[in-house]
């Protein structure tokens, strides 16, 4: 059966443009960060004004794709943080709240209240507790799956895939008690084997970072948002992001 954003998206424009759909990670100190993966809650605020002054307002992933379906969303953003880093309690979700934003939060069930050990160099920053996880969600905020562990699904076994994808959706659907919509490949890392699983997990999208030859709401494009995105370089992000991505099938 076709989850609520694929009806809705069949229902909708068969093609459009690619969405702006801005990748966060931690919102926080940055004086260790070698991965590029945090920002500090003064850039964040200054990111989201720079949005808002352009007449563009952050939104869900699944609220943009509702958006589009119905032929609207033009001046919509979609804001997605990865990972459900604890900080995002702290010190994202006042800016959101602040600057009149949604977004789309991708945690790891399977490593709630643990932390990224994923990442070989530190710093090690500690996650989201099951708790956490409910107060993102009863502020508004999305909550999609990052899977379970943050493994790679294009080196998984169908074991792994499977416990990845319709599992995790399974676990956060009994957490947060509402359906889970999204999807989003950890390191970005995507194939048409993953996309299959995203989608026969029930999923209604996934996000990837550079899907390469794929498209369409399993493998959508995103944007990485950093600590040195100033306003020239976010504008020069958001106009190029559309004119080199084709546009996207299904949309």
């Amino acid at each position: 059966m076709p989850s609520s954003i694929e009806s809705a998206a069949r229902a909708g424009r068969l093609t459009g443009p690619v969405p702006w759909v801005a990748m966060y990670h931690s919102v926080g100190d940055c004086s260790d960060d070698p991965y590029r993966v945090t920002v500090s809650p003064a850039r964040l605020e200054k990111q989201l004004g720079w949005l808002r002054r352009r007449g563009l307002r952050g939104v869900s992933v699944a609220g943009l794709l509702a958006a589009r379906a119905r032929g609207e969303g033009r001046r919509l953003v979609a804001l997605t943080f990865d990972d459900g880093y604890a900080d995002f309690l702290d010190h994202a979700l006042p800016l959101l709240d602040r600057w009149g934003c949604g977004a789309t939060l991708f945690v790891l069930p399977g490593r709630l209240g643990r932390d990224n050990a994923w990442d070989p160099l530190g710093p090690r920053k500690p996650l989201l507790t099951a708790d956490g996880v409910r107060r993102a969600a009863g502020s508004g905020v999305e909550i999609g799956s990052h899977g379970l562990t943050h493994v790679d699904l294009t080196k998984a076994d169908a074991e792994t895939l499977r416990a990845e994808t319709a599992d995790s959706r399974a676990q956060l659907e009994e957490l947060v008690q509402s359906p889970v919509e999204g999807f989003c490949y950890p390191y970005g890392s995507v194939d048409q084997r993953a996309v299959d699983a995203v989608r026969d997990a029930g999923y209604g999208y996934g996000c990837a970072i550079d899907p390469g030859p794929l498209g369409g709401p399993y493998a959508l494009p995103r944007v990485h948002v950093g600590q040195n995105d100033h306003a020239g370089r976010l504008f020069l992000k958001y106009r190029l992001h559309r004119l080199r991505r084709r546009p996207v099938q299904g949309l």
